[in-house]
């Protein structure tokens, strides 16, 4: 059976919803095809205790709050999904769940979509599948008796074997998921790789408040050479500022980025230090940004000296571990809080680049009729978060309404 729309948008997380809205608001008629449930990365990839990284006020869609939470609060990972499906509900969003898209192509003016239930064609698509598809996982460890698993499969710390944890990775998953553990009395090392780490608050407001302010969100593109490097921040145990030596007062040893294993030896690169000093030097940035836009906008706002107050450095910093035994070290699980790839296989279109991501101008590709939406940097840094998937499905909704795709 073959169905015909004017407009295709698959994947149904927060910028298949955000589209959907959009599209249903300029009057274009559309169907929306998710193959799990609408916002299931937030259900299943994520691990039980997972909160967002913005505040309520922040991380969602500017025609809907959130109901039953404190502006300021960090929304939990079941109300974040529940969310977007009262959002959906509320407009009778037209969202067909469990339908996956196998194939898609494009045969003259028409685009042709395989799904589980049958074909789709459409005269605009927009590929709304997020960032989240393919986990990566870059260190080979073959060594008999140890867990490994991607941190999209972690749920809490009691589904771990008993013994020690190794954590690859220190963005805002690994940093939290190793401060998770630590916390449950596990033994927990954290290989730290470069790394920004903004102030949870300063000066009375969160960090997503100065980022905006400053411009950041509006970045067109990273910063030269910081195209790997993460972010770590915390929402966590009501937010604070992700703090490596915090980490280690609390039991967490650091290690540098983790490289080869060998003969069940894991070794580590020498660089921790150089990793927590640019994470420092980024940190201290923002604050100096923050104060300087502060004076300049004649902002009333509290001083916080104590928030450059750096603490000295623990000595697994100071005097790094450069090749670990993982049985020595009692390791019984390494969880790899190493990021995700890009999975556009099932696209037969000649629209991407060697490393898998699809060439667009701000999600706008070279066949007509053809959109990207949510991925990371797609038109600025913020494209990626709720609000910025949002924003460009509005923009591209009404290129779509004036007959541009």
């Amino acid at each position: 059976m073959t169905e015909t729309i004017h407009t295709l948008v698959i994947g149904g997380g927060q910028a298949g919803v955000a589209t959907s809205a959009h599209l249903q608001s300029q009057g274009v008629p559309h169907l929306v095809l998710e193959r799990d449930r609408i916002a299931e990365r937030w259900r299943t990839w994520r691990w039980d205790s997972l909160v967002a990284n913005g505040p309520a006020w922040h991380d969602r869609f500017p025609e809907a709050e959130f109901t039953d939470l404190d502006p300021e609060e960090f929304a939990p990972k079941e109300a974040v999904a529940d969310y977007f499906v009262r959002f959906a509900s509320d407009r009778n969003l037209p969202i067909r769940t469990g339908v996956e898209v196998t194939n898609l192509g494009r045969q003259g003016s028409t685009f042709r979509a395989v799904t589980s239930q049958g074909t789709v064609e459409a005269r605009n698509v927009v590929v709304a599948t997020g960032p989240f598809q393919k986990p990566v996982i870059p260190t080979v460890i073959t060594l008999s008796g140890i867990t490994q698993l991607h941190s999209s499969a972690y749920r809490n710390p009691a589904a771990l074997p008993e013994g020690a944890v190794l954590v690859v990775g220190a963005g805002s998953s690994g940093a939290q998921i190793a401060e998770e553990l630590v916390r449950a009395g596990r033994q927990v090392y954290l290989s730290v790789g470069p790394h920004d780490r903004p102030p949870r608050r300063y000066r009375g407001q969160d960090f997503v408040w100065w980022l905006g302010k400053l411009g950041k969100w509006d970045m067109k593109a990273p910063t030269p050479g910081t195209e790997h490097v993460t972010i770590a921040v915390s929402g966590a145990y009501g937010g604070h500022t992700m703090d490596f030596r915090r980490l280690a007062g609390l039991g967490v040893t650091l290690l540098g980025r983790a490289g080869s294993c060998r003969d069940g030896v894991l070794h580590l690169a020498d660089d921790l230090a150089a990793n927590i000093a640019k994470g420092d030097a980024n940190y201290l940035s923002v604050l100096d940004e923050a104060d300087a836009y502060a004076t300049a906008q004649g902002l009333e706002l509290p001083d916080e000296p104590e928030a450059r107050v750096l603490h000295p450095l623990p000595d697994c910093v100071t005097t790094p571990t450069l090749a670990l035994d993982l049985k020595r070290a009692g390791i019984a699980t390494v969880i790899w809080a190493t990021g995700f790839q890009l999975d556009f296989g099932w696209i037969d279109l000649d629209i991407f680049r060697p490393d898998g991501r699809p060439r667009h101008q701000d999600g706008v590709t070279a066949v007509p009729g053809l959109y990207f939406v949510g991925l990371p940097w797609l038109s600025c840094r913020g494209s990626a978060f709720i609000w910025g998937a949002w924003r460009d499905a509005e923009r591209l909704a009404g290129l779509i309404a004036r007959g541009a795709g």
